[in-house]
């Protein structure tokens, strides 16, 4: 076998495999120039989803034209010296514009400041033009044309318009969050125009131009600092949630990364607060020495390797962790949103077909023997079920106008409805709890506080409830018995095949013993060792606060509801039940007049 030099144009080729992988990496490369060149506005052109054209158009410092002739060879940047260990700039590899040269038909045209003339230059399928003089604005218009027409394989790799636009939408968005006092503009024949107008300072409204402004309402500051390591950013209230991932966007030194170990800690920081299947919405930069992070482990410069990981992932989990404890128990303002449009008349109810008795417009008849009104009439508001409790506050209770909000938050209970929701009012409005779902986030705090310091208090069975299982199943429970009775369950070998359970957690009262041993039984035959175990005790007192809380269809007194909304507003997580469900919606007294008509 004979081995040979490559030509120039197939090594640039084969480095556009590496960096050039779809439309979306060729704008990121170029709006990582325009940034690097200290541009305040960058607009985006696309046609054909950037297929056919890409056009980045800046105002940043341009280049000379002995630059220009540089900048399109390989391996020719401004961003780095003879070290990869002091990278501040997004860009540094100096690959992206030779190897979009040699697959697509590429021009740049650039001036800079207080020159008379721009200059221009174009390559195509990697032939190099020579620069030549050309009009131009202060800045640079980079225009990409046919890309990979040169490499007609990777066009069959492509996907659709619609969905290659998107990914370069993704794409600014990331870069516009990123940089708050940039504006860009994202526009073209094959999608609507996107604008991000400058924010300036203020990181917060950017964000919310990008993700909605129910973030900034939705929305807790994150500021922590550990060794040389420093997170800031906003992450959202578990409550507000999504159905992927897509918005979570984690920067490094300002630059955007899609990191394992940084997405998993944001998972583990939000964990027995979320859905399963749902995930938090967060914005987070990390800022630390460069030094202590390598950015050169991947060709497109989407994943980082810190040198001390460790560090990096206590700090993520660390700080969200404590920010949700600090903030993160109020309802999310999207559940009043939704309780608004299922109280407008028009959604109230399907609709049903007519008939003259339903009929708006039908006579109405009154019998004026019976203080004016038909008996008949009055009966079916007689067919309401009673309340499930006193809706009166007790005489020594003080009224929620007596009250300030911060030392009432959730304020006063003033009825059950359907034997599972509490209604309480508050200063300026009103809230429903989940009086299941509430209790059940109480329990297990209490419990997961008992892991770290003293057990749980448990209680004596009077007669010892016997549970038959399966031979393995009871000599995986009694590996871990002492683990239980820190729980407050207390359990023992009764003979081959069954287990007795001595004690219960007194919190839980009256409970399904039973069925609670089953299902640890089933857990610690999924995790089989007891590693497993030692690394979910907490989904332990999770599994066992759901079993043994206020079940729905339990009637409460108004004490006891009082009772619960005081110890949600004492307990940290309150706001969402272990599974991640909210335990309360607020809706505010402006929200209600609204409703009515009133304001």
């Amino acid at each position: 076998m004979i081995i040979k030099q490559l030509s120039e144009t197939l090594i640039n080729q084969i480095a556009a495999g590496e960096v050039i992988e779809r439309p979306a990496s060729a704008a990121k490369e170029l709006i990582e120039n325009a940034l690097d060149a200290g541009a305040t506005r960058i607009e985006i052109a696309t046609a054909g989803g950037g297929k056919t054209l890409l056009r980045v158009t800046d105002n940043g410092s341009g280049m000379s034209p002995a630059d220009l002739a540089l900048a399109v060879q390989r391996h020719c940047t401004s961003k780095i010296s003879n070290s990869l260990t002091d990278i501040r700039t997004l860009g540094f590899r100096g690959e992206a514009l030779p190897s979009i040269g040699s697959v697509a038909r590429l021009s740049i045209t650039t001036r800079t400041i207080g020159a008379n003339e721009g200059a221009a230059i174009a390559i195509a399928g990697g032939k190099t033009e020579a620069v030549r003089p050309s009009p131009a604005n202060v800045g640079t218009v980079v225009e990409v044309r046919d890309l990979f027409f040169a490499t007609p394989a990777r066009l069959k790799f492509m996907k659709s318009e619609k969905a290659e636009a998107a990914a370069i939408s993704e794409v600014v968005r990331r870069m516009a969050i990123a940089f708050p006092k940039v504006r860009f503009v994202l526009s073209g024949s094959d999608r609507s125009t996107l604008e991000f107008p400058a924010t300036g300072e203020d990181r917060l409204a950017r964000m919310a131009q990008v993700l909605g402004k129910d973030f900034r309402d939705n929305a807790i500051e994150i500021d922590a600092e550990r060794e040389d390591a420093r997170l800031t950013g906003f992450a959202g209230v578990p409550t507000f949630n999504r159905g992927n991932s897509l918005q979570q966007y984690v920067f490094v030194n300002g630059r955007p990364v899609q990191d394992k170990l940084i997405l998993s800690a944001i998972r583990a920081a939000y964990a027995e607060t979320i859905p399963h299947g749902r995930y938090p919405v967060a914005v987070l930069s990390i800022e630390l020495d460069p030094a202590l992070v390598d950015v050169n482990v991947h060709p497109a410069k989407s994943d980082v390797r810190f040198r001390d990981p460790g560090l990096i992932r206590g700090l993520l989990i660390g700080a969200i962790r404590e920010a949700l404890a600090r903030d993160g128990d109020r309802a999310a303002t999207t559940g009043a949103s939704g309780m608004m449009r299922a109280f407008r008349p028009e959604m109230q109810r399907p609709p049903q077909p007519w008939t003259p008795a339903a009929s708006p417009y039908r006579p109405m008849h009154f019998d004026q023997t019976a203080n004016g009104f038909a008996e008949t009439t009055q009966r079916a508001f007689a067919e309401f079920s009673q309340p499930s409790a006193r809706s009166a506050v007790p005489p020594e209770e003080p009224r929620v106008s007596d009250v300030t909000a911060p030392s009432f938050p959730l304020g006063a209970a003033r009825a059950q409805l359907h034997e599972n929701y509490i209604v309480a009012q508050t200063d300026d409005g009103l809230v429903i709890v989940d009086q299941h779902a509430a209790h059940e986030r109480l329990v297990f705090e209490t419990m997961r506080s008992a892991l770290h310091s003293r057990p749980v208090p448990a209680q004596t069975l009077l007669i010892p409830e016997i549970v038959d299982l399966p031979e393995d199943d009871c000599d995986r429970l009694m590996a871990h018995a002492e683990e239980f009775a820190r729980l407050g369950l207390a359990i023992e070998r009764f003979g081959p095949g069954a287990i007795a359970v001595r004690e219960t957690p007194a919190m839980l009262g009256e409970m399904d013993a039973a069925g609670l041993v089953r299902h640890l039984a089933d857990e610690l035959a999924e995790w089989d060792t007891a590693n497993g175990l030692a690394g979910r005790l907490e989904y332990l007192a999770a599994t066992m606060a759901c079993h043994g809380s206020v079940r729905s269809g339990r009637r409460m007194r108004t004490e006891e509801m009082n009772a619960l909304l005081r110890q949600m507003e004492a307990t940290p997580g309150s706001g969402q039940c272990n599974h991640g469900r909210p335990t309360y919606i607020e809706l505010k007294l402006s929200d209600i007049e609204r409703l009515f008509g009133r304001s």
